[in-house]
C-alpha cells in the first residue's frame, strides 16, 4: 500500500455516524463507529451492511461514548469484529450503560413496529443488534489513560488528549511507522468542548501533526457571554417563563452529561433562591444509570461537588419503570420533565411530547443540537403540527432553544484551537458539520491555514496521506448515499408534512359533504399520477 489511506464512513458533511476508517501497511483500524441520525434514508445506513469488512478492522480507538460516535460498535462485532477497542477508562464506564441502552431500545422499538406491521400485513424488521451484541461488545474494551501512548499495531501508536466535551472524551493522535525514517502524524479532534464547559476543563492537544480531522458543529456560529453566570441566568428565565399553574417545562435532553448540566444548574438555581422550589423529574432510565458513573468520576470534574449537591436534592426525582414513567402525564402543578433523547427521535421524551405538545400551558426548551430531519429539528424550525408514532399533533406548546448547554466549542473556538495545533505540515479535513457549519469554520481558517488545504469530505470518500500531502482517491464504487442527499429532509419527511396538511385540510372543512368532496379530489389526482383509470362517481 506504502501511504496511508483515510476513508470517511461517516460524519462526512454531516453530524452523526462518525467513523474514520485508517488503512495502513501495519493493518486497518477504526476511529469510531457511530450511529447515524436525521432523516430516515441516513438512519437506513445503520441497518445496511459496511462499506467494509468487519473482520478485517484489526482495533478500534473510540473518541467518547456518544451514541453517534459509539453507537454501530455493536453490530461491528455482531458481523465479526473481534480486535480491541482502546477508550479512556470513563468511556468504557460510559459506554457500559449506553450501548446495552442503545439495543434494549432497538429492541422495544422493533417490537412496537413489528405489532402495528401485523395489523398493515407488513413484514417484520430485526434490531440493528441486540443486548447480547453490545455485551460481546463491552468484553472488548481496553481501558487507556490521557497522556500515555499505548499501542494498537506494531508500527501504529496512540494517545488520548483531553477533549474537555464529555466525561472521559478525547481527541486522538495517531503515529504511523513509514518506510521511511520518520512517523506520521495524524491528529483526529473528535468532538471539541467549549472554554466554558460546566464539568471540564478546556480542549488540549498536540502542536505540529502532519494531518488534523477537525470537528465543525458550530463552526459558523459565536456564542456570546457563554459563562457559567451567563447560562443560568438564561436557564433562570426560561424556567420562569414557562411556569404555569398546570404546564410543564419539558427538557429534551442527552442522557449523558446533558442532563447531569442540567440537575446541576436548576440545583443551584432553586438553592440560591433565584427559582422556587420545583418539582424536577429525569425520565430516562440510562439518564439515571449515567448519573451514578458522573456520581462515580465526580472528583474528576471541575464542579463534580456542584453537581453532588445537585443529585441530593430533594426536589429530584428519577423515574426508574415504565410505570413510573407514564404517571408523570398525571402529575398536577408546575413541574419539569428531562427525558431522552436529546433530538426526540426516541424514549420517554416522545411519550411526553404526545401529552403535552397540543396544550399551550407547556414549554418545551431544547438544549442541545439538532439535526436535520428529526424530530427535535421539525418542532424547533416552527411546525405547526408533527407526526409521532403515526399520529397527528397540533403544536401548541411553547418551543424555545438555548444552546449555551452544547457541548460543542464555537466557531471562533476551534478557530484557536486550531490554531493551538500550529504548525500543520499539510491538511485539515473539516467533518462533523452541515455543510454552512463547515463553510464558517473554514472562512475562519483562511488565515492559518492556506485554504486549498482545507478540504471537506464526501460520505465514503479516500484520501491518501503522503508525506507531501493527500490525494484524493477515485471512488471505486457509489457512496452509500448521494452528497446531495445528506443531511437533508427526505421523502419519509415530505410524506409525513403531506399527511398532516391533508388532515388540517379536513378538519378545517365546514361538514362531511364537503370533506368527501376534498376525498375524492385526492384520489382521482392521485388515479392520475399513477396513470389508474378515472372513476366515473
Amino acid at each position: 500500500m506504502g501511504h496511508p489511506r483515510l476513508t470517511f464512513h461517516g460524519a462526512a458533511k454531516a453530524v452523526t455516524g462518525s467513523c474514520f476508517r485508517l488503512e495502513t501497511d501495519h493493518g486497518q483500524i477504526l476511529i469510531d463507529c457511530g450511529l447515524f441520525q436525521g432523516s430516515k434514508t441516513e438512519k437506513e445506513l445503520n441497518h445496511r451492511p459496511f462499506p467494509f469488512e468487519p473482520e478485517s478492522i484489526a482495533a478500534v480507538i473510540l473518541s467518547h461514548a456518544h451514541i453517534d460516535h459509539s453507537g454501530l460498535l455493536p453490530k461491528l462485532v455482531h458481523q465479526g469484529f473481534s480486535g480491541p477497542i482502546h477508550a479512556t477508562p470513563a468511556t468504557a464506564d460510559l459506554a457500559g450503560v449506553m450501548l446495552p441502552d442503545s439495543a434494549h431500545i432497538q429492541e422495544i422499538e422493533v417490537e412496537q413496529f413489528n405489532r402495528r406491521a401485523a395489523r398493515r400485513n407488513r413484514g417484520k424488521v430485526s434490531p440493528i443488534y441486540t443486548s447480547r451484541d453490545a455485551e460481546a461488545c463491552l468484553a472488548l474494551f481496553r481501558p487507556q489513560p490521557y497522556d500515555t501512548w499505548f499501542l494498537v499495531l506494531p508500527g501504529l501508536r496512540a494517545r488520548f488528549w483531553n477533549a474537555g466535551h464529555l466525561l472521559g472524551s478525547a481527541s486522538i493522535e495517531i503515529e504511523v511507522d513509514q518506510a521511511v525514517s520518520t512517523r506520521m502524524r495524524i491528529l483526529f479532534s473528535a468532538d471539541i468542548g467549549p472554554d466554558y464547559k460546566l464539568m471540564h476543563p478546556d480542549p488540549e492537544g498536540p502542536s505540529g501533526v502532519d494531518y488534523l480531522i477537525c470537528e465543525s458543529t458550530y463552526g459558523d456560529r459565536d456564542r456570546i457571554d457563554a459563562t457559567a453566570d451567563h447560562r443560568r441566568t438564561l436557564l433562570c428565565d426560561e424556567v420562569r417563563a414557562a411556569m404555569h399553574p398546570d404546564g410543564a417545562l419539558l427538557i429534551p435532553s442527552f442522557a449523558v452529561e446533558r442532563a447531569q448540566e442540567l440537575i446541576s444548574d436548576l440545583g443551584r438555581l432553586m438553592a440560591e433562591g433565584a427559582l422556587p422550589t420545583i418539582p424536577i423529574y429525569v425520565d430516562s432510565p440510562l439518564a439515571t444509570k449515567a448519573t451514578r458513573v458522573f456520581a462515580e468520576h465526580h472528583r474528576d470534574l471541575e464542579e463534580g461537588a456542584v453537581l453532588m449537591k445537585g443529585l441530593n436534592s430533594p426536589h429530584l426525582h428519577f423515574t426508574e419503570s415504565q410505570e413510573e414513567s407514564m404517571a408523570l402525564d398525571r402529575l398536577r402543578g408546575f413541574h419539569v420533565i428531562i427525558a431522552a433523547s436529546g433530538m426526540c427521535e426516541a424514549g420517554r421524551i416522545r411519550h411526553r411530547l404526545k401529552n403535552w405538545l397540543s396544550r399551550e400551558e407547556a414549554t418545551v426548551l431544547f438544549t442541545g443540537f439538532q439535526a436535520v430531519g428529526t424530530l427535535g429539528r421539525i418542532l424547533r424550525d416552527g411546525a405547526k403540527s408533527v407526526r409521532i408514532q403515526g399520529e397527528d399533533f397540533p403544536v401548541r406548546a411553547r418551543i424555545r432553544s438555548l444552546d449555551l448547554y452544547s457541548g460543542h466549542a464555537d466557531g471562533t473556538e476551534l478557530q484557536e484551537w486550531v490554531k493551538a495545533r500550529l504548525p500543520i505540515r499539510h491538511d485539515v479535513f473539516l467533518v462533523h458539520g452541515e455543510e454552512a457549519a463547515m463553510e464558517g469554520l473554514a472562512v475562519r481558517l483562511k488565515d492559518i491555514v492556506e485554504p486549498a488545504h482545507v478540504l471537506r469530505p464526501e460520505l465514503d470518500e479516500s484520501f491518501e496521506l503522503t508525506p507531501m500531502g493527500s490525494r484524493r482517491l477515485d471512488r471505486t464504487a457509489p457512496p452509500r448515499i448521494p452528497p446531495e442527499k445528506v443531511a437533508r429532509m427526505d421523502w419519509h419527511n415530505d410524506v409525513s408534512r403531506l399527511m398532516l396538511d391533508i388532515n388540517d385540510a379536513l378538519r378545517a372543512r365546514p361538514d362531511e359533504a364537503t370533506r368527501n368532496v376534498l376525498i375524492r379530489r385526492l384520489r382521482r389526482a392521485l388515479e392520475r399520477e399513477e396513470g389508474v383509470p378515472q372513476r366515473t362517481s
